[in-house]
């Protein structure tokens, strides 16, 4: 990277030139960047926030009983990560080689088509087992876009970043998976507000999911207005660094950001189910939960990033782990405490999205310092998407099946406290240095 970034693990540096980055490319890369994360998010959070309908209406045959039909979903739920690995080397290698954006063109497309379609899936009582199948086809079709998704987004907003700012600019990425989240519960909020609950779990559910055609097709718009970024254009026929040092360096990246990945889809999207199958909170309760815990996300992120400008992303990141480590369980004891009030519950809840905006908000930029121009789209695309697929999409399934068989509630608490701290670690693997 430039002298300005924190570590040059691989390659032999690059220059991400100052010239032809104006103010207005700036703000059309954040914007096609983002937009794509947003409708990426909102479809997850959705997802997450009716997993208990959708568990319902695809997973539960007639005799089927209501905790093992949520483990399914949240299995299909782990699998569409399980493919982002996949999509992140398939659309990478493109991106790295073709460019970003026709690469982003083709990813909005893919997650779009998908995330419509499952609004009009048939159910379980309406083609029997086919349904779920369907379904999981569906997610698999999110997770191959998803993991294309993010390393071309994030080389887009930090290759047009000007200088200093690449903390900031990464950061939108994360601010807009928090404004996703937030959109996906207020949506579901709205519809459990309007509707009644034999209305929601017949067709309510599924408007969400048709809602992203007319996002999609926005940010389609907006990402064939996009340009090619300066740096790909200047180095990416560059030769690429070894492969032994590029896999070394994505281990390094996906240990970094688990904890953000663990903790995260724990506080933000986990939360809801947990609530209801477990503490027996209502749905709207565990929806105002979610929200107060994206709205400390939401709130912490692009400060968090600006910081990492700074004073660098190692010491942001470090700071929010080891908050979790020690957090995790003491705020998950006040939400279960039938004596807390409602004011502390909201405020654990907000506090422990807070936490999580300060790995979040740093990441995306630390990841893109990780990797040369000509596999940067693809290393911390595979990175975040490794990391994503164990330490996320398996949190839903790890978390409810083992409260279930240990009948331990303290368990979401462990897992995310344990895995910020293997991210701590890995943090203080180098010295962290000054960023640009």
């Amino acid at each position: 990277m430039a002298g300005t970034a924190e570590e040059r693990p691989i390659g032999t540096g690059e220059s991400l030139t100052v010239r032809e980055r104006g103010a207005p490319r700036s703000r059309r890369a954040l914007a096609a960047g983002s937009v794509g994360n947003f409708i990426e998010w909102y479809e997850f959070g959705v997802y997450g926030y009716f997993a208990t309908i959708i568990a319902a209406r695809f997973f539960t045959p007639e005799g089927g009983g209501e905790v093992e039909a949520l483990v399914r979903t949240y299995a299909s739920f782990a699998l569409a990560f399980f493919f982002r690995p996949l999509g992140a080397v398939l659309f990478g290698r493109l991106g790295d080689r073709i460019g970003r954006r026709p690469v982003l063109v083709l990813v909005i497309v893919l997650m779009t088509v998908a995330t419509t379609l499952i609004g009009v899936l048939p159910t379980y009582a309406q083609i029997g087992a086919l349904a779920p199948w369907l379904l999981t086809f569906l997610r698999i079709l999110q997770g191959l876009s998803a993991g294309g998704e993010f390393g071309g987004a994030v080389s887009v907003m930090t290759e047009f970043a000007p200088p200093g700012r690449r903390g900031l600019y990464g950061a939108w990425q994360s601010f807009t998976v928090a404004l996703g989240l937030l959109a996906g519960a207020g949506v579901a909020a709205l519809l459990a507000t309007a509707l009644s609950e034999e209305q929601v779990g017949d067709w309510g559910w599924r408007m969400p999911f048709l809602l992203t055609l007319p996002l999609g097709l926005g940010a389609l718009w907006l990402r064939l207005r996009l340009e090619e970024t300066p740096a790909f254009r200047e180095e990416g026929a560059r030769p690429a660094p070894p492969a032994g040092a590029v896999a070394r360096t994505v281990a390094l990246g996906a240990a970094r950001v688990m904890g953000w990945a663990a903790a995260g889809y724990t506080f933000l999207v986990v939360l809801p189910s947990y609530l209801q199958s477990t503490l027996n909170a209502s749905f709207q309760q565990a929806l105002v939960a979610t929200v107060l815990a994206n709205l400390g996300f939401a709130a912490v992120i692009l400060p968090a990033g600006l910081l990492s400008d700074l004073a660098g992303r190692h010491a942001v990141m470090l700071t929010g782990a080891l908050l979790v480590v020690v957090l995790a369980v003491p705020l998950l004891n006040l939400l279960q405490d039938p004596g807390t009030s409602e004011a502390a519950k909201g405020a654990a809840v907000f506090g422990a999205g807070a936490v999580v905006g300060l790995m979040a908000g740093p990441g995306p930029a630390m990841l893109a310092e990780l990797f040369p121009t000509t596999v940067r789209y693809t290393g911390l695309g595979l990175a975040y998407s490794l990391s994503n697929a164990v330490f996320s999409g398996c949190a839903g399934l790890i978390i409810t099946e083992t409260v279930r068989r240990t009948q331990n509630v303290d368990i979401p608490a462990y897992y995310a406290a344990a895995t910020c701290a293997v991210s701590a670690l890995a943090l203080v693997k180098a010295p962290a240095r000054k960023a640009g």
